[in-house]
């Protein structure tokens, strides 16, 4: 059967319609749309946090003084500890052991004699090393508080401290340094690299299995007819998505967006195009809904979720795979985002990511163009 030439405008109105009255009589579109979303949102965004806050804490006070209880308050009053006091060390470890506690904080018999003499007065930590991401935050944090109190005191003596270097630290971007500001906008990102790879792949896998994309390749529609009547309502519901999940990120989890709306549309838009695109490629190849699904979460998901710089820093992985990076679009989305929200319109930055991500996308329509061919074999 010969292909049509052009896109007729009637044949592809006509498809397109068809298509979105589809879409609002399928509840699994809607589900993946809008449903998803908010369910990985919930999970990931309360779930997933690089924080460490209200650390339960062993403080072993062997020989309890002002000084002793003046350092330990200033330990308790901060929102970082959860501070249990003891008496000896015996009792600390086994908390450390099972779990109870994430840290121990001695402060020895001479404690107080050393500090008042001048003398060193050594806080021992010790930490539970499983988690190395929170046992250095933890041993930052009372090294924090450690200074904090010696500053207090010195002040409260009416004497100077002795610090030979001072740095007064400024935070740009995100200046309470919350881990949710950084993760929720690559969070969006692996959203909708799924659900927009997931959106195209099983409906049109499903369409493949009953028997109507055969009927739909029996009529005179070309194959750029097809995959426009395909695409266009999909992408109109996967930005619906896009932008529930960017008004939750705002107003649920108060992350704050800095960035201009049309160029959030125009680097999402790019960005989905290219995983409705991978969506028809897989569902063309695999023409089976279970297989469909399988082959998105593999090929969108799990590359978007490890490879992107969501959680683990591209620049600490090997050279090898920081190459196969390069070829991941999310890695671009989750740049894109996280710059607009944090940093807001910088197009240094959104141009190269804009210029990968289309590039990305024409690879994927370019596939999709070739393997969904009028014929049934």
């Amino acid at each position: 059967m010969t292909r049509s030439a052009g896109l007729d405008p009637r044949r592809t109105a006509a498809l397109v319609r068809k298509e979105a009255l589809q879409v609002m009589r399928d509840p699994s579109s809607l589900a993946i749309a809008f449903v998803l979303p908010l369910v990985l949102l919930f999970l990931f965004g309360y779930g997933v946090s690089l924080d460490a806050d209200d650390v339960r804490l062993a403080v072993v006070v062997e020989n309890p003084t002002p000084d002793t209880a003046g350092f330990t308050a200033t330990l308790a009053n901060s929102p970082y500890f959860q501070v249990t006091e003891l008496r000896s060390r015996q009792e600390a470890v086994p908390l450390l052991d099972r779990g109870a506690v994430r840290g121990i904080v001695v402060l020895g018999q001479r404690f107080s004699a050393d500090y008042r003499a001048g003398a060193e007065a050594p806080v021992q930590v010790i930490l539970d090393g499983a988690d190395a991401n929170t046992a250095r935050l933890v041993q930052g944090y009372v090294q924090g508080v450690w200074s904090t109190w010696l500053t207090q005191e010195a002040l409260r003596q009416g004497r100077s401290l002795a610090v030979p270097v001072v740095a007064e630290g400024h935070v740009r971007y995100n200046p309470q340094l919350r881990s949710r500001n950084f993760l929720i906008p690559g969070l969006i990102a692996i959203i909708m690299a799924l659900i927009g790879t997931l959106l195209t792949a099983l409906v049109v896998a499903r369409e493949w299995e009953r028997g109507t994309m055969e009927s739909l390749m029996a009529t005179r529609v070309g194959v750029g007819e097809i995959l426009v009547g395909k695409l266009l309502p999909y992408f109109v519901l996967g930005m619906g998505g896009m932008a529930l999940s960017v008004g939750l990120a705002v107003t649920l989890f108060q992350v704050p967006f800095r960035g201009s709306v049309a160029a959030l549309v125009l680097v999402s838009a790019v960005f989905l195009l290219g995983a409705l695109a991978m969506g028809l490629v897989i569902s063309a190849l695999t023409r089976n809904q279970f297989a469909a699904g399988q082959v998105a979460i593999v090929a969108a998901f799990l590359p978007a979720f490890m490879l992107s710089g969501f959680v683990f820093e591209i620049s600490a992985m090997p050279l090898p795979i920081q190459a196969l990076t390069t070829v991941v679009s999310a890695r671009y989305f989750v740049s894109s985002l996280q710059t607009l929200f944090l940093a807001g319109t910088v197009w240094r930055v959104l141009l190269p990511d804009l210029l990968a991500m289309t590039a990305i996308a024409a690879v994927f329509l370019a596939i999709a163009v070739r393997s969904t061919r009028k014929r049934l074999d």
